[in-house]
């Protein structure tokens, strides 16, 4: 019988509902998106509701520094303050630009040594994509089509976590990887989101594609919708087609 990590929350939004009670531990979650279709904010709210259920939760952004993420969380109604303040909630950020020092920095090999980022147990990778796009290793290994060879040593290591009973979390942008350097993280993920968007008019419908959902603690469906509210954070939408 699987433990779960719920996603929390369930006086405020239907979240945790709708994906079934939450994510199983020591399991791998993809979220998959293109820029601007939800997926760091997707897992903004996993990181958030997980914590408020008292799991310890990392999250490691390459886009935001600390103040930024508070600022962010704090507009969608996620008040991190307190969990950051309690050590329920670690953030860092990465640096992934490797001008600076060229093809010493590889940033995929310093993602999985261990530190304190691996002690949580949910650790949310946002963007994953970035990593692999800006390891000069990793690129050039792309450049001849041997991308899924060199993702080998990152799936022994996700491996590695998620028998310790941990979850992993990593956000990829399709188009900012290959379809090769994709192909292995989906065959592994036990849940594995596409996010889709749709513009109707001025608004913006997102849909959360479930392709996969190993070990799940009640039935999910194959789509969620759902929207990004300012003050709001993430709401759960009933969509019917007439």
């Amino acid at each position: 019988m699987n433990d779960y990590y719920s996603l929390g929350l369930t006086d405020s939004d239907r979240v945790n509902h709708a994906f079934g009670g939450g994510i199983p531990e020591g399991s791998v979650v993809l979220v998959e998106g293109v820029d601007g279709a939800g997926k760091s904010v997707m897992s903004q709210r996993m990181a958030y509701g997980i914590a408020s259920e008292d799991a310890y939760v990392s999250y490691i952004s390459t886009e935001l520094n600390a103040g930024e993420f508070i600022t962010q969380m704090h507009s969608l109604s996620y008040d991190v303050v307190d969990q950051l303040l309690g050590g329920r909630l670690l953030f860092l950020n990465a640096d992934v630009d490797t001008h600076r020092n060229g093809s010493q920095r590889e940033l995929l090999a310093r993602l999985t040594e261990p530190s304190l980022l691996w002690q949580g147990d949910v650790v949310v990778v946002d963007a994953f994509s970035a990593f692999l796009r800006n390891d000069p290793r990793y690129d050039a290994i792309s450049g001849v089509g041997d991308e899924d060879h060199a993702m080998e040593s990152v799936l022994t290591f996700l491996e590695g976590m998620t028998r310790k009973g941990k979850s992993v979390v990593l956000t990829v942008d399709p188009d900012a990887v290959t379809e090769r350097g994709l192909m292995p993280i989906r065959s592994v993920a036990d849940v594995f989101l596409q996010i889709e968007t749709e513009t109707v008019g001025q608004d913006i419908r997102r849909t959360a594609r479930v392709r996969r959902f190993a070990n799940m603690q009640r039935p999910v469906d194959d789509s969620i919708g759902f929207n990004v509210q300012q003050g709001r954070g993430i709401t759960i939408v009933n969509r019917t087609v007439a």
